[in-house]
């Protein structure tokens, strides 16, 4: 036995094997068993290193910066105030058939911009603009969403710029506007502000005096042909979404202060064009402050 064994490590040195002699090797162990990832898990380890790759830097301070002040998580609050003096007297509405003349104070001048142009349930606006005459002056006050939380905050916000005797003015805002901001109050569950108040949609009479003089009746047409007003650096509405959703993806702030800019203009504008339709159905009716050429650029 003695030489048997002795032969064997012989045979063992020979091969270069590392093993132990037979007489004090023992049992081999099985090898440890390894769970195998799932096919996710596989996924994510093989791309890990290219998105750590490809990750952008966070951008500066500075340029995710967006105008006027944060009035509650997610939603800023933009004021300014345009040396532009309101008639003295009520403004008369023949040009909207209607019979009766309505005091500057009431007026509520607004525009939302959206996350889309469709319209339906899944639009929701993100920023509301609203301008009055308020201390000798246009004021304009616009609510911008930060994060999609912040709309039930918004809306409370802006339903509190209503009273019960506020004249809502806005361009096609009765068919787009008012139905979209009725439908977020009722999905977030408050008391809806905007269905018991007057409105007046100068889209319809603005179609009945220019229809067939320009090429169309959008707002931007009226503007530079009846107002001479021009926009510089104007961000067209349909850009609006792909810049809201842009910075909240983590993008610069440069295209959603834009939007802002349009949208102020926008509120301005329908102040100008209420006017400017009061006097041409009435020349001797109201006066019409600041009606002139301006050109207007971004914030």
């Amino acid at each position: 036995m003695s030489l048997a064994l002795e032969r064997l490590r012989t045979l063992q040195r020979q091969s270069g094997a590392a093993r132990p002699a037979v007489a004090d090797a023992s049992p081999p162990r099985p090898p440890t068993a390894v769970a195998a990832d799932t096919p996710a898990q596989a996924l994510r380890r093989l791309l890990a290193p290219r998105l750590r790759a490809q990750a952008p830097a966070p951008l500066p301070a500075t340029v995710r910066e967006l105008p006027g002040e944060a009035i509650a998580d997610g939603l800023r609050l933009i004021t300014s105030w345009q040396p532009f003096m309101p008639p003295v007297a009520p403004i008369p509405l023949a040009f909207a058939r209607r019979e009766d003349a309505v005091a500057p104070g009431r007026f509520l001048f607004f525009d939302t911009e959206t996350t889309g142009l469709a319209g339906g349930t899944g639009t929701r606006a993100f920023q509301i603009g609203a301008a009055d005459w308020h201390a000798g002056g246009l004021r304009v006050r616009q609510l911008l969403m930060t994060t999609m939380a912040a709309e039930p905050a918004m809306l409370h916000v802006f339903a509190e710029w209503l009273a019960p005797d506020t004249v809502l003015c806005s361009y096609n805002g009765r068919c787009y506007d008012a139905p979209l901001l009725k439908a977020r109050y009722r999905l977030t569950r408050l008391a809806e502000p905007l269905g018991g108040l007057e409105h007046l949609d100068l889209l319809f009479p603005t179609r009945r005096f220019h229809k067939g003089r320009w090429e169309d009746c959008r707002l931007a047409t009226i503007e530079r042909r009846l107002l001479g007003i021009v926009r510089e650096d104007d961000l067209p509405g349909a850009q609006a979404p792909a810049a809201w959703l842009g910075y909240l993806r983590g993008g610069p702030s440069t295209d959603l202060r834009r939007v802002c800019a349009h949208n102020h203009q926008d509120v301005v504008t329908l102040a100008r064009l209420l006017l400017a339709l009061a006097g041409s159905a009435d020349d001797n009716a109201v006066a019409l402050p600041g009606l002139h050429a301006t050109r207007t650029g971004g914030v």
